[in-house]
């Protein structure tokens, strides 16, 4: 592709949540200077123009943005399709009005566990009876309702019940992910990265679901990176199929690239489309040519796309290197023995809050 498929506008990085396993910046102050409502017009405009199809509006909480239904509005007319990716916390029956009115095509809600007390721990903060009002308000509204939940090994255990209370719910779609270690989440790996014996479990109920509830509910899983035996290609491919903005303007070919120390682009000095095109960020990692063996040479690299640039920084200090993912990685001994350490432990690590920030 050679224009990208969505955007991912990340309105703020504000949150009523203080989830342990975020993997928004950790360096929240840098991204007070928030985007205008204006600015984001700007940027919807020329991602419309650019072949932008989907738009997903996402946070932090994005409800937070007092300007969110002009922005679906906007969006509406240009004729981007546009989700909702949020915590609820703020999806008041009178404010979901209003988003449906203004054109909002989907609404993504996230679940920190199926349960109040265990919801509410891992999400720092009471919330989980609103979310279950809110995703109550979604279908009386008529739209289609995706229950996000960020799997680790602190819930993975109560998959089946999750997966009750999807179906209590009436979502279309469940998507079951495995936590992505980047920001606070890195900071907290030990305490969340589950064992392999939860892992089996776990996989066990989603499959016998998957069955159950096969024509009345999508049900999405996706496994933790360091349990596969091959990387997962970033974000369809570096600079490939999306975008991402975020609140501070910043533009970026996947969630965590702020992390990697390249040249940044903005929308403060270019347009999207000029960014997409020819910024030294987005030609980095795009395609092959940048692979170092054994990426290079191997069969997968089309595939893949030598795993997440990432997660290769994050582990190895180098965003050239083969993902430690991969199982043919010369670096694949930092990810056996993180592994290694989850399977042996027997004691429950205290988890680090993401601080509130609402």
């Amino acid at each position: 592709m050679d224009r990208p498929f969505g955007l991912v506008a990340e309105l703020t990085y504000r949150c009523p949540l203080a989830c342990a396993y975020c993997s928004n910046p950790v360096n929240l102050a840098d991204y007070a200077d928030e985007l205008s409502t204006d600015q984001w017009l700007r940027v919807l405009a020329e991602a419309a123009e650019l072949g932008v199809l989907q738009c997903h509006l996402s946070g932090g909480e994005p409800l937070l943005r007092r300007d969110l239904v002009d922005l679906v509005a906007t969006a509406n007319e240009l004729g981007l399709y546009t989700n909702l990716v949020t915590s609820a916390i703020g999806l008041s029956r009178p404010r979901a009005e209003q988003l449906r009115a203004a054109g909002l095509d989907h609404v993504q809600i996230s679940i920190q566990a199926d349960e109040p007390a265990l919801s509410d721990r891992i999400a720092g903060t009471p919330s989980f009876e609103r979310k279950i009002e809110a995703a109550h308000v979604v279908k009386e509204l008529g739209w289609p309702l995706t229950l996000n939940v960020v799997l680790h090994r602190k819930n993975i255990d109560r998959i089946a019940e999750v997966v009750r209370c999807a179906e209590r719910l009436e979502a279309d779609r469940l998507e079951l992910a495995n936590t992505q270690y980047y920001g606070w989440a890195w900071r907290n790996r030990a305490a969340l990265l589950p064992s392999r014996a939860q892992l089996e479990q776990a996989e066990e109920v989603v499959r016998a679901a998957r069955a159950r509830l096969a024509g009345t509910m999508d049900i999405l899983y996706v496994l933790p990176d360091y349990y596969s035996r091959y990387p997962k290609p970033c974000m369809g491919g570096w600079g490939a199929r999306q975008l991402i903005v975020a609140p501070n303007g910043d533009v970026l070919p996947c969630l965590a690239a702020h992390s990697l120390g390249l040249p940044r682009a903005s929308v403060h000095e270019d347009s999207l489309a000029s960014i997409w095109t020819d910024s030294p960020l987005f030609q980095r990692f795009r395609g092959t040519d940048w692979m170092p063996d054994p990426c290079r040479s191997c069969d997968r690299r089309d595939i893949d796309f030598g795993g997440c640039r990432c997660q290769a920084f994050q582990l190895t200090g180098d965003a050239a290197r083969t993902d430690p993912v991969c199982h043919l990685s010369p670096d694949h001994g930092i990810v056996t023995e993180a592994v290694r350490a989850a399977n042996e432990r027997t004691h429950e690590d205290l988890l680090t809050a993401r601080p509130h920030r609402g």
